[in-house]
Order: structure tokens, then C-alpha cells, then sequence
């Protein structure tokens, strides 16, 4: 092959293998000695941060991907061994979701003019923007009203790698069906144009990722496609339900346990996985746009189930569990 020839072969294989490639450099730096956890002599574990950077690239990197944030953080804390002392747990868990901030700032400041639109709405300046903020809001109110019903009962029967790495396998099967079916290419709906009977199926569809693993924007983008959004408006939706349910999310978590989340860890070395996170997050955003854009959903499926798939092997050699 010629250096043209080369060159673009690279470039393709890059943007072929990326999400792989960097979930095997993210599984190279949990598993470096550097990285293991250190019991302290209260017994708490102490948050490096290499761990804090680990954390942040995990979370940031995958929030918006349909993989499952949550999923990836509750196997990096077990490779990591912050899950080893029962004294951090509760800190650990919180900083799982207070980790959030720094993605939903990245939406914020990547979609700043959809949000304004939306604002400009809720003041009567923007029929459009009304249209969506009462779509984001619908969805996201129904989700939030199933999560506080069923959500602590679902955790306790699903948080855990086995539940996960199952719903990992589903999820690729289903992306993979729908890609090769040519389903997300069928619908044509522009976000403005969602009505309030949408929004509902989309916040009763988005409730189904209260089962850790399935992914809250995999399951969010199906939904929008399946009631007419084209792909490029489903993910844009997907993004601005994510705003608004993760900063619920956060924003409870924190109130619950942002104290001693501080108090075991902290604020320093937190807040550099929040900063690392939000970085994460917009290149994970903008090669996600630009991915689906041009080769759809498929790479997802075949990541998901090599992830689920390799969970199960850790979970049967005991690197985890």
C-alpha cells in the first residue's frame, strides 16, 4: 500500500477500535500495582488520584455512551479495590454518582445553544424550545416518579457484576438486531416535533436503566427512535434527558451523602475526577455525534457483549466479584 493508502487505514482502524482501545488502556491503568488501594488505619480506603483520574475517565468516557457508566465505575472500584472496606463504601458509592457533575457540564457546555432555546422557551420566546423542554421534562418525570417507587428495590436485587454483565450481553444483542435490521435508519421525527404522548413512552423506557448495565442513553435513543425521533434527534434528546435526570441524581446524592463523601476522601482528589470527567466527556460526546453519524449503532453491540462477556470471565477467576 501506498503512504496515502496507509494513512487512511490508520485513521479508519483508529476510529474503528477507539471505544475498545480505551477501555483497554482505562483496564491497563486499574490494574497497575500504582493504582491498588490503600487501607488506611481507620479503616476507610484512601482515594488516590491515579484512582480520582481512572474514575473520571471511566465516567466521563462512557456517561453518554450507550455501555453503561454505572456498569463500568462498579467493576473499575472492584479492580481498583475501593470496594474492600465496608468504612468507604457509602463514599465510594456516592462519588459514583457525584462523578456525574462533570459529564452533565460537558452537555452544557456542548449544547449551550439547545439549552438557551429551551430557557427562551419556558419564558415564551421560543415555541421550539417549549416544545422540548416539556418533552424533557414529561420523560424525566415519569422516570423519576418509577425511581422513586421501585428504584431502591431494583438496586438491591441488580447492583452487583453478575446482573450487569448480563444486561452488557442483552443490551449487544439488541443493538445488534436493530442495526442489522436497518432500524435506526427509518425514522425521521426532528426533536421539536415530539409530543407529550412521546415523551411518555420515552421516560416509561428510560426506567427499564434503573437495572445497573443497561445504559440509561442506549435505552433513551431506542426509545426515541421507536416513537419516530431520527437517530441524530434521538441522541440529541437522549443527551438533554440526561441532563436534567442526572443532575437529579446528583444533586439527591450529594444532599445524602456529599458530607461524608467530603469527610473520607475529602475534596481535592474528588474534584480532579470531576475536571477529568467533564474532559472526557466532550471528546466522548463529540466522536459519539460524529460515529453515529457515519456508522451507526453497530460497534456498541460488539463492544457490549465483549465487555459483558469479560466480566464473566473475571467473575470466574476471581479478579472480581
Amino acid at each position: 500500500m501506498n503512504t496515502r493508502t496507509n494513512l487512511l487505514f490508520f485513521a479508519f482502524s483508529r476510529r474503528l477500535f477507539a471505544v475498545p482501545a480505551l477501555a483497554t488502556f482505562i483496564w491497563f491503568l486499574a490494574t497497575t500495582p500504582a493504582a491498588a488501594s490503600v487501607v488506611q488505619e481507620n479503616g476507610t480506603v484512601e482515594l488516590t488520584i491515579l484512582q480520582a483520574i481512572i474514575l473520571g475517565l471511566v465516567e466521563g468516557l462512557t456517561e453518554y455512551l450507550p455501555v453503561s457508566s454505572t456498569g463500568h465505575l462498579l467493576v473499575t472500584n472492584e479492580l481498583l479495590g475501593l470496594n474492600e472496606s465496608p468504612e468507604s463504601e457509602a463514599a465510594i458509592n456516592t462519588y459514583a454518582i457525584c462523578i456525574q457533575l462533570g459529564a452533565i457540564i460537558a452537555v452544557f457546555f456542548l449544547y449551550q445553544e439547545r439549552i438557551r432555546q429551551m430557557i427562551d422557551g419556558l419564558l415564551g420566546r421560543s415555541e421550539e424550545g417549549r416544545k422540548v423542554l416539556i418533552a424533557v421534562l414529561i420523560a424525566f418525570g415519569i422516570t423519576a416518579v418509577i425511581g422513586l417507587t421501585i428504584g431502591e428495590t431494583i438496586k438491591e436485587q441488580l447492583f452487583g457484576v453478575p446482573p450487569i454483565a448480563g444486561a452488557w450481553i442483552v443490551g449487544g444483542l439488541v443493538i445488534l438486531g436493530l442495526s442489522r435490521t436497518g432500524w435506526f435508519d427509518k425514522t425521521t421525527k426532528e426533536l421539536h416535533q415530539l409530543t407529550w404522548q412521546n415523551a411518555i413512552v420515552i421516560g416509561l423506557i428510560q426506567a427499564i436503566a434503573m437495572w445497573p448495565g443497561v445504559s440509561r442513553s442506549m435505552i433513551t435513543i431506542i426509545g426515541a427512535v421507536l416513537v419516530g425521533l431520527s437517530l441524530r434527534a434521538a441522541v440529541e434528546f437522549s443527551f438533554l434527558l440526561g441532563l436534567i435526570t442526572l443532575s437529579a441524581a446528583t444533586a439527591y446524592e450529594a444532599l445524602d451523602g456529599g458530607a461524608e463523601l467530603i469527610d473520607t476522601f475529602g475534596v481535592t482528589t474528588p474534584l480532579i475526577g470531576l475536571v477529568v470527567a467533564f474532559v472526557a466527556a466532550i471528546a466522548s460526546v463529540k466522536w459519539m455525534v460524529t460515529w453515529l453519524n457515519d456508522k451507526g449503532f453497530e460497534v456498541f453491540g460488539w463492544y457490549r457483549i465483549a465487555v459483558g462477556i469479560l466480566a464473566f470471565i473475571l467473575l470466574g477467576t476471581n479478579v472480581i466479584s
